[in-house]
């Protein structure tokens, strides 16, 4: 049956039709929002998968070209691989709905969010969250939602809902907040040095325009839902767990209290064989083998139990820090001798290397998407190899998380980066991760920050980055906080709350949560605790060893010389199909790039040639001038005179009396093609013609 629900959403309609489209999902939703559509269409197998112990949610968002009237600039003229934007807004759109799943659920779930048509001042990527939370809402597939999400802005002091495109581009913040009528579930935010109090403020109202939607869902929900379809349960069997916990508590609780990862890992897997022989003895191999899922289960939520119950209940650590203590941290800068820079920052047992390189400014990313975005000159990447985690399988290129790092660590950086016009480089920064414990993206932002320093890049603040996270009461009435978590804490806690910033305000959210929300007074904690660790990273480790920016770049980064000419003039020295600037280029060694206003930037590895380039550049685009001085060739002996050329495709004469102070019989006396000399510019007739003197020069000099 075809339905259509409309609300208001920050001053605009809102709409969600059902029953029209994709009638083979399990629920489907078109979300229009002004003349943004995006389609949302969910699907469950019928069956579980075998042989997982988790819930196999996937998550697609397509940018469809055809949305914002483009044809894709690929070859086969298709969509090809998801874009970076659509993979992190396909980890926003599943981050708030996964921990509202049930816990035993083992069927795949599909949801894929369809983006038909854009208008700008309505962002596709709200659409999709909230349209992945109502179709599945109506749908029969096992879900305790619903979620709904907003954008918010920062404008002249002003907190906006949903800005415009043109809001977008005034605005200090970009956060995305998700949540339920009851609490937040996920914060995404790029900000400009924003204020603690002014991002939680920001979040606040968000959750006000949230709970609207929710209720809004709920309503679509009560009426036209579907009843939820019976599943087949994967928790763990009871009998085996209260047994594996009457025997192995006391065990565990000794296991998981090492500084090291290996050693508790080593400690855990110990245990696990110890487990599995005493169960084997007990009920025999045949029984064992059946049961082993069950003990494998077992084993891990007593870990969990025993390692949350230590922090809760002693405010004890498996590294035995205190709550609030951070781990020992190092950083070195300047590791790599031939690049631009670079620099080490280890926290614990995690260790991140991260290189910054310099390149001109046509090498900036250029894009081919949905939005306006249609290039980046800072670009951030991070690599997660295999061998950070002690494990042995090859690389296959990044993955969403690796992207997803990448991208926090860019947003937490791209404020303090200089403008252009300061610094007219491309930037590009890779952090490597060497070793992982946990917090490898806010690792990545602080070794990321010296790099850029190390490099010569003069950023306005350095920036450092750091995780707390939670453990909650079984109840949900108190919790404890944990500042800079390590794997171990990340796993079995219920939030992973990372925060970037400078000693001003913070630069960048991201927030993962495992429970069914947080509270306003968990997310003032969370923003008072990365306060006081960010200053102290910045203050006593990152500036102590690096206080300031170098104040010149590598010998091996381009050197750049900068002028700006006249727009009309950018032809003359491209030339025709680029003949005279390769021209130019060819004869130098440099590299040209011209912006449309005429700024030009000339690289090179040696200053002398970049300021020969801007010589030649200048000569092809001044302006000839009565009264002027000006050096130029002989170009052509005539016995009336000689003719010289003074650049820009101009040439002038010096007639026989204006060559020397001394009479002149023969001009091959004095003159000879391919002499340089200065001459002044005495008259431009009205055809154009110059006329020039050598001897007035030579006056002026006496």
């Amino acid at each position: 049956m075809y339905k259509v629900y409309e609300t208001e959403l920050a001053g605009r309609k809102l709409s969600l039709e059902t029953g029209k489209l994709a009638g083979l999902a399990n629920g489907s939703v078109l979300v229009r929002y002004g003349d943004t559509v995006v389609l949302v269409d969910v699907t469950a197998s019928k069956e579980p998968r075998d042989g997982i112990d988790f819930f196999p949610l996937s998550v697609d968002y397509e940018e469809k070209l055809y949305s914002v009237g483009k044809i894709p600039g690929s070859y086969t003229k298709r969509e090809g691989k998801p874009s970076d934007k659509a993979i992190l807004t396909s980890r926003a759109i599943d981050r708030p709905l996964r921990p509202l799943f049930p816990k035993d659920f083992r069927n795949d779930v599909c949801v894929v969010a369809t983006v038909l048509s854009v208008e700008q001042d309505n962002q596709p990527e709200i659409c999709a969250m909230i349209g992945a939370s109502a179709a599945l809402s109506i749908s029969d597939i096992p879900f305790g939602g619903p979620t709904a999400a907003v954008a918010v802005g920062y404008v002249n002091d002003e907190i906006i809902i949903n800005p415009t495109e043109e809001q977008r581009k005034n605005s200090r913040l970009t956060l995305t907040v998700a949540g339920t009528e009851e609490k937040i579930t996920m914060i995404e935010a790029g900000a400009d040095e924003i204020p603690d109090d002014t991002m939680l403020e920001a979040i606040k109202e968000a959750h006000v325009e949230i709970k609207k939607l929710c209720a809004f869902i709920s309503k679509m929900k009560e009426e036209i839902g579907k009843p939820k379809f019976e599943y087949k349960s994967f928790a763990v069997d009871e009998e085996v767990y209260k047994e594996i916990e009457e025997n192995f508590e006391e065990k565990m609780k000794v296991a998981i209290q090492a500084v090291d990862k290996e050693v508790r890992d080593d400690n855990i897997d110990k245990l696990t064989d110890e487990v599995v022989e005493y169960y084997t003895n007990k009920y025999g191999e045949e029984a064992a083998e059946e049961k082993m899922p069950d003990l494998a289960t077992s084993i891990h939520d007593l870990e969990k139990k025993c390692v949350r119950a230590m922090i809760y209940n002693e405010h004890r650590r498996p590294d035995g820090r205190k709550i609030d203590e951070i781990r020992p941290l190092s950083c070195e800068v300047g590791l790599l001798p031939r690049v631009h820079g670079s620099a080490l920052f280890t926290r614990g047992q995690t260790q991140v290397l991260s290189v910054a390189t310099l390149g001109t400014v046509s090498e900036e990313q250029t894009f081919d998407g949905i939005d306006t975005e249609d290039h980046k000159r800072y670009m951030h990447q991070y690599n997660f190899p295999s061998y950070s985690v002690g494990e042995a399988r090859p690389s296959r290129g990044p993955g969403r998380r690796e992207i997803g790092h990448g991208a926090l660590a860019e947003k937490a950086l791209a404020p303090v980066i200089p403008s252009e016009e300061e610094f007219p480089y491309a930037i590009r920064v890779v952090s490597e991760v060497l070793s992982s414990n946990g917090s490898t993206s806010q690792a990545s932002i602080c070794a990321s920050t010296l790099a850029l320093m190390d490099a010569g890049v003069p950023i306005k603040r350095p920036v450092a980055g750091i995780s707390t996270g939670l453990i909650t009461a079984p109840d949900g009435s108190d919790y404890v906080m944990l500042t800079d978590i390590q794997g171990i804490e990340d796993f079995f806690g219920d939030m992973d709350f990372k925060v970037g910033g400078t000693e001003k305000g913070i630069t960048a959210i991201q927030v993962d949560i495992k429970i069914d929300g947080l509270t306003y007074d968990i997310i003032r904690d969370a923003f008072e605790r990365t306060r006081k660790a960010r200053k102290y990273i910045l203050e006593e480790i990152m500036l102590k060893k690096l206080p300031e920016p170098r104040k010149e770049i590598s010998k091996y980064a381009p050197k750049i010389v900068n002028m700006k000419i006249k727009v009309d003039k950018i032809k003359d020295v491209i030339g025709t199909g680029g003949k005279t600037i390769n021209k130019i280029i060819e004869e130098t060694g440099v590299k040209i790039d011209i912006q449309e206003d005429g700024q030009v930037f000339i690289y090179s590895s040696e200053e002398s040639q970049a300021k020969r380039a801007k010589e030649i550049i200048e000569d092809m685009v001044r302006e000839i001038e009565v009264g002027q001085v000006y050096t130029g060739k002989v170009i052509k002996i005539m016995n009336f005179g000689a003719f010289v050329d003074l650049g820009a495709g101009k040439e002038g004469l010096v007639h026989i009396s204006k060559i020397s102070k001394e009479r002149i019989k023969n001009i091959e006396d004095v003159l000879h093609v391919g002499d340089t000399v200065k001459v002044k510019v005495i008259e431009i007739d009205e055809q154009g013609r110059i006329n020039l003197s050598m001897k007035d020069v030579d006056e002026n000099k006496q």
